[in-house]
């Protein structure tokens, strides 16, 4: 039985802002427990719902050394089963009170210091010796490094194998070198361009990849990006370097929640047997809703996104126009940069039947859009994995995507003489070159409906569940162990 921890920042149900959440709280779940067995680590954050706080379990307590900036630290462990896995929360209420998983960069820094050490820590009270260990992201990366360096000499933890995993590489947990060094304790030898230091400050997510015996981010492509200089964001030589000891491995989606035969947050149930009558109930219970007119002629293109610059929403801007004529409803759901919210609130004042901006978050809403729309827009500048994309072709909405990272992986572009594709892709960062494919795609839409549902058709069979990836993770645990 091989043993595996995960440690990350956040997980469903217990915590989440954005899609790593989802990959901690659902592929733990898909691995064969005659041959894994799985466990994950979290920080105890006070904003946890009560309705899960209240069943944690005390295991045990200690105080740990960190750096000289502070006196030894209390580590709380508490324990939780949910859905058959086995939960530990690290508890310290100075790092993790407050309304919010993350606050001030420099704040974080130190928070997530502490926790990558205490993960370690609470090891040898468990009754649990992993493998592996797969870190998640920069607020993991210090994880590796303490293990090669300051937990070296105990044999404890001799044999323990790191795996860490990008989600996004934008986010590293840089911070000066003085500051780092006084928060963790870790020795001046660390402190070079070959291991932490980052452009004279220290990086934490760079000690991970450097320490990490495997490294591993959400998509393919994505891989291959990350060590060009344009994705790299300053990594690039690094992850050339290590080439050999990196993969992508395409994120999934759970089946079960995302499933628009049994979904009771949608209006009207639908597979991919019946979709072509049944899933247009679902385009006017949401017109109707949102006040847009009920139209079943109507091309309704959905955007379900952070509004950042990632999310290639400037291009959007360019040419809102010629996207919202007089045959389209654009329908947004989300928040983020007060420039893209006041956009899409801007564009719904002038042309109030043809672009509904909804500036918040609800997954209700969410489930219901997908149902409802027709296509979902997705031009990002970058993108590891996207999750949205492959939840739209689960509900048998077209994607519109722009070809980089997991977009690229997961969205085959259409070909009407070969009567293939899964969705409309166009390759460049272009507003005219975007606006050219989703013309392209009302063409289809209204002079050839069969050719449209035969690639909605295409598009819901596929498979992206976690069944599929969880099989290539046990394959690189095996191997490394």
């Amino acid at each position: 039985m091989k043993k595996i921890l995960f440690v990350a920042s956040e997980c469903v149900p217990f915590i989440k802002t954005g899609g790593l959440a989802d990959v901690v709280g659902t592929l733990p779940k898909m691995f064969d427990k005659s041959k894994f067995d799985v466990r994950v680590v979290l920080p105890s954050y006070t904003c946890i719902p009560w309705e899960y706080r209240s069943k944690f379990k005390y295991i045990t307590h200690f105080y740990m050394d960190m750096g000289w900036f502070r006196e030894p630290h209390h580590v709380g462990i508490m324990s939780m089963e949910y859905d058959g896995i086995t939960f530990y929360f690290i508890d310290n209420e100075y790092y993790f009170s407050g309304w919010a998983p993350y606050g001030t960069m420099r704040f974080d820094i130190e928070k997530y210091s502490f926790f990558c050490k205490a993960a370690l820590a609470i090891l040898p009270t468990l009754d649990f010796h992993p493998d592996i260990i797969h870190c998640h992201d920069w607020q993991a990366g210090l994880i590796p490094v303490f293990l090669k360096t300051m937990f070296s000499d105990n044999p404890f933890y001799w044999n323990i194998k790191t795996i860490m995993t990008i989600h996004n590489l934008k986010f590293q947990g840089i911070w000066d070198i003085k500051t780092i060094q006084g928060i963790t304790g870790l020795p001046d030898y660390l402190f070079t361009p070959d291991k932490l230091e980052y452009k004279k400050d220290a990086n934490m997510l760079k000690g991970g990849l450097v320490y990490a015996d495997y490294i591993t981010t959400v998509s393919n492509t994505y891989a291959w990006e990350i060590q060009l200089d344009y994705y790299g964001e300053g990594l690039d030589g690094l992850l050339r370097a290590r080439d050999n000891s990196l993969c992508g491995i395409l994120n999934g989606i759970d089946y079960t929640d995302y499933n628009p035969s049994t979904d009771k947050k949608i209006y009207n149930n639908y597979s991919h047997w019946n979709f072509r009558k049944e899933k247009v109930k679902n385009k006017r219970a949401l017109q109707a809703e949102l006040g847009l007119p009920v139209d079943d002629n109507k091309y309704m293109i959905a955007i379900i996104s952070r509004l950042t610059d990632q999310k290639g929403l400037d291009l959007i801007d360019w040419v809102m126009n010629g996207i919202c004529d007089e045959n389209v409803q654009l329908v947004v759901l989300g928040t983020g940069d007060a420039q893209y919210e006041n956009m899409f609130k801007h564009y719904q004042w002038i042309m109030p039947d043809r672009v509904s901006a909804n500036i918040y978050y609800s997954d209700d809403l969410a489930h219901k859009l997908y149902a409802a729309a027709d296509s979902l827009l997705m031009p990002s500048r970058f993108e590891p994995c996207g999750l949205t994309q492959l939840i739209a072709l689960r509900y048998g909405t077209v994607p519109i995507v722009r070809e980089t990272g997991g977009l690229k992986d997961t969205v085959e572009p259409y070909n009407e003489y070969e009567g293939k594709g899964t969705g409309f892709t166009f390759a460049n960062y272009n507003a005219h070159e975007m606006l050219g494919i989703i013309n392209y795609s009302k063409k289809v839409y209204f002079e050839n409906q069969e050719a449209w549902n035969n690639m909605v058709s295409r598009g819901m069979k596929k498979d992206y569940s976690w069944n599929r990836s969880a099989r290539v993770y046990e394959e690189l645990y095996n191997r490394l162990t």
